[in-house]
């Protein structure tokens, strides 16, 4: 996952900090120097770096942090709001043009960044919001550029506008827009074509899309694993087209997410959307507090929130939970439930969004619930007869020895399960409220049950 190696750092110099009564000054500069080399690791920008060290310490060696009840929280704090504030502070939305004009939203990026995923993820969303999007392939030179669009626009049931290759990016760009207003498209999304590495003929292209279109916003696709790559990539763009926001992908990678802490404070543009992974619904509104709440280990609750409202069905977890309380769970609530982890991206991903939890404590929780373990107590579950999985009861040895051939594992895998089974069963009923709507507020992740 992102920003791990950056978030295990900085926990590290915080909690050094929390274990002091009182700070003094050069307490604080040892932390600051710490968090300074945890920084340039994670390959932010050197001057970002350095103006954002300068600002923290002039903030955490004022009187009142240095004499506070608890002077180690008031520099996290400080921390904290400086992260924030050096990726935009406030969350920028795409800017629509009003009433029933067409707003033309035009993806530009190196290829390789996922612009093309990233264009039909965008349609996605808007489309549900009920903006009619249309998707344009005007990248008329990669190979099989066109038909990705083509797949992944019939994946997210938004139209797909396309005249080959045989037309130029600038006529396909204008034929679009005169179908879009024939067709009541709101949004026009102009999926440009790409290079390995800028050049000058990209540019004029891009250059002539604008001047024919009327661009509502151009936005840059980056590839947040390219790191400082990747600013310059921004800057250069911004400088030669002009840019309105930035879309990060891939920062659910391996990667150390300079990228995100730098591109706001270099170009001045801001983060629009983060992609955390290869599914059309993997694009996450860019909070820069939330954002900066995960790299500090504060966990993203409220995003963990929108996931499960997003994914899970309301009345199936409420029902789910009258069973729980009667203690009625069975083996399909139980896949029920490992299936809504999976449209949530997985344990892993949820438990990344949790207070407190950090690289090293996630690593052993993805060796401990791997996918191939998953798919090995689906299909034990799956190899349970309906009456089987509907009461859990009925499990004896023999049964279990037939399910343990039927599935293909040792009979020591199924005791297991039932053993987890069993004991997730009683946790549950010993957490009322976690689909209810009462004093807490949402529930518990709205719904969400976790399999083990």
């Amino acid at each position: 996952m992102a920003f791990e190696s950056l978030s295990e750092k900085l926990q590290n110099v915080f909690r050094n900090l929390r274990s002091k009564g009182r700070l003094t000054e050069a307490d604080v500069k040892t932390a600051l120097k710490e968090v300074k080399m945890a920084l340039l690791e994670a390959d932010v920008n050197f001057r970002v770096v350095k103006q954002f060290v300068k600002s923290v310490e002039e903030r955490a060696i004022g009187s009142d942090v240095m004499n506070g009840l608890n002077p180690g929280q008031m520099v996290i704090k400080i921390v904290n709001e400086e992260m924030v504030s050096l990726m935009g502070s406030e969350t920028t939305e795409i800017a629509f043009r009003p009433g029933k004009s067409i707003t033309v939203l035009m993806m530009t990026g190196l290829q390789g960044a996922g612009k093309t995923t990233t264009a039909a993820k965008i349609a996605g969303k808007f489309k549900v919001k009920g903006k009619n999007p249309l998707l344009v392939a005007c990248d008329i030179y990669r190979p099989a550029a066109i038909k990705q669009l083509q797949v992944n626009g019939e994946k997210q049931g938004v139209e797909v506008f396309s005249m080959g290759d045989g037309h130029s990016p600038v006529d396909i760009a204008k034929a679009a827009v005169e179908h879009a207003s024939k067709n009541d498209n709101r949004l026009v999304i102009l999926d440009t074509a790409g290079r390995l590495h800028i050049d000058d003929d990209m540019m004029q292209e891009l250059e002539a899309i604008k001047e024919a279109v009327d661009v509502a916003q151009t936005v840059l696709v980056v590839d947040a694993m390219t790191g400082q790559d990747a600013v310059n990539v921004a800057k250069t763009f911004d400088e030669r087209i002009g840019i309105d926001g930035v879309i990060l992908t891939k920062l659910d990678g391996d990667t150390r997410g300079g990228a995100a802490l730098s591109i706001r404070a270099v170009t001045g543009k801001p983060i629009l959307y983060a992609g955390m992974g290869e599914k059309l619904s993997d694009l996450e509104q860019f909070y820069p507090d939330r954002m900066a709440s995960r790299i500090l280990g504060m966990g993203d609750v409220l995003t963990l929130i929108e996931k499960a409202q997003e994914e899970i069905d309301e009345e199936k977890a409420a029902e789910m939970e009258k069973r729980m309380k009667r203690a009625e769970f069975t083996f399909d609530d139980y896949l029920t439930s490992m299936n809504q982890m999976k449209k949530m991206g997985g344990l892993t991903s949820v438990l990344s969004m949790m207070p407190g939890m950090g690289g090293s404590q996630l690593k052993q929780i993805e060796d401990a619930v791997d996918d191939k373990k998953m798919a090995r107590i689906e299909a034990i579950i799956y190899s349970m007869t309906p009456e089987e999985r509907s009461k859990p009861s009925l499990m004896n040895p023999s049964r279990k020895r037939r399910i343990a051939a039927g599935a293909g594992v040792d009979i020591s895998e199924v005791n297991r399960l039932v053993k987890q089974f069993e004991q997730a069963k009683k946790m549950m009923k010993q957490m009322p409220g976690l689909t209810g709507k009462g004093k807490r507020g949402g529930g518990m992740f709205g719904g969400l049950k976790l399999p083990f």
